[in-house]
């Protein structure tokens, strides 16, 4: 067994260090989440080592060279060339590190019950360089339990104890990529610890690089804070998605009732329908508590409907683009090209994590239809999980001649920047999933709300 430091003495030792800026951060998992948040501790004073299982990340930061919207290659090469961030695939480093924030991925099985094999994997990686004095932080979203359960339970079976050799903490990531009204550094951060002390030493070192800090008491609680954001918006989704369906058999239009309305001053949140819901969390972590749950005997049956009613849109969306064709174009789907507008789950980012778009292109192809689709911020389909059919696939133009060559064009994601006066002018027809021609006040008898 290791020795170990009285509590008092590691708290004192690891507190002085964050308040001289003196602690070496770790963050480990460089993607949406880790690499802005790397740059936001990094920009607060810290030395910062970036972790990552992917050499192909690491040699492109080497080059200055950015892979997320959300940094810059400039704002990177800034903290590189100032000695405060550097990144590795060499795990030994965390033993240099005071402070360790784990920033991985936590998917969904296909059975829906929650994949915490790489918070595992990455507590084992941190457990064989672990000592006293240092702060471990879950960011991966999860159920109420997981830091505690699960994190610190590996931690401690180095013999060393949280609270007294060293501190465990969650603080739930916030990221939305392509906000550009809020960052890293400005978004609250919820933070929770193990003890008073771990909570304490969390404020610090947060309160240091962002620019509010909004602590709770206990990491179960923290933990499901996030999964509250998230199921908020996933059944407020599912919902005007299902008014959707329901006003389009009525023949009423729900972008035009729901700007109406949000004209009241009081009482009433807009949210829109879509073809779907993308993005790492919304569509994944509200059945860590759906799982969760069945511990206690509990259904969740808000949580389950909406995720019904999201994961039907994508076929229903189809559904309208084959009645569509029929009726307006005399043909079917089955021997239709259709033109996918938008690849990347949300506008004006890359990211297509749980895109609805590689759903419907895959539904349009087993109907026997073509896809082709058309993404100024996806290039090539880049390999995925559930859809490795479709890796390698490229963007295609949007000339005239180009759209005019497709029976329709389906708009899933509504990027700034395309030319959408130019589509209606020459696609024979197009379905709209976002009410963007509405938006910017283009109408004819070839464009069609889904």
């Amino acid at each position: 067994m290791r020795p170990a430091l009285a509590s008092s003495s590691a708290y004192e030792t690891l507190s002085k260090k964050i308040e001289d800026r003196a602690a070496r951060a770790g963050v480990i998992g460089l993607g949406y989440v880790g690499l802005p948040l790397a740059m936001a501790i990094a920009r607060s004073g810290f030395a910062v080592t970036g972790f990552d299982i992917d050499p192909k990340k690491i040699v492109a930061l080497d080059a200055r060279k950015s892979y997320i919207d959300a940094v810059g290659d400039a704002d990177l090469a800034v903290e590189i060339d100032a000695d405060r961030f550097g990144a590795t695939t060499d795990f030994a480093g965390l033993a240099a590190c005071d402070v360790i924030v784990i920033c991985v991925p936590t998917p969904l099985t296909k059975h829906r019950d929650p994949d915490l094999s790489f918070v595992e994997a990455t507590a084992r990686a941190i457990s064989e360089h672990l000592r006293p004095g240092q702060l471990v932080v879950l960011e991966s979203t999860t159920y109420p339990g997981t830091t505690d359960d699960v994190v610190k339970v590996i931690l401690e079976k180095t013999g060393l104890r949280s609270g007294v050799d060293f501190f465990i903490g969650f603080s739930p990531e916030r990221e939305d990529p392509g906000n550009q009204h809020f960052n890293t550094a400005t978004i609250p951060k919820v933070v929770a610890g193990d003890g008073p002390e771990a909570l304490a030493v969390m404020k610090s070192f947060y309160g240091a690089a962002v620019k509010t800090v909004v602590p709770v008491s206990s990491n179960a609680t923290a933990e499901a804070v996030k999964l509250t954001e998230n199921i908020f918006r996933s059944v407020n989704i599912a919902l005007v998605n299902e008014l959707k369906t329901v006003y389009a058999a009525m023949g009423i239009d729900v972008w035009e009732v729901i700007d109406a309305a949000k004209t009241k001053p009081f009482g009433y949140m807009p949210f829109y329908p879509g073809p779907g819901l993308g993005g790492h969390c919304i569509p994944i972590d509200p059945f860590y508590l759906t799982w969760k749950s069945r511990e206690y005997e509990l259904p969740t049956r808000f949580i389950e409907l909406a995720g019904e009613i999201n994961s039907a849109m994508p076929r229903y969306v189809v559904g309208k683009l084959a009645e569509a064709l029929d009726i307006r174009a005399g043909k079917a789907l089955s021997r239709s090209r259709v033109l996918v507008l938008g690849l990347a789950y949300k506008k004006n980012v890359g990211d297509i994590r749980e895109s609805p778009s590689l759903r419907l292109i895959e539904i349009i192809e087993e109907r026997g239809g073509k896809a082709d689709y058309h993404d100024p911020h996806v290039g090539e389909i880049p390999s995925t999980r559930e859809y490795q059919a479709l890796k390698g696939r490229k963007s295609v133009d949007l000339s005239a001649e180009a759209v005019a060559g497709y029976d329709a064009i389906l708009v899933a994601t509504d990027h700034d920047g395309v030319d959408y006066a130019g589509l209606a002018e020459n696609s024979p027809l197009i379905v709209d999933t976002r009410n963007i021609f509405a938006k910017l006040g283009l109408a004819g008898e070839n464009i069609v709300k889904a």
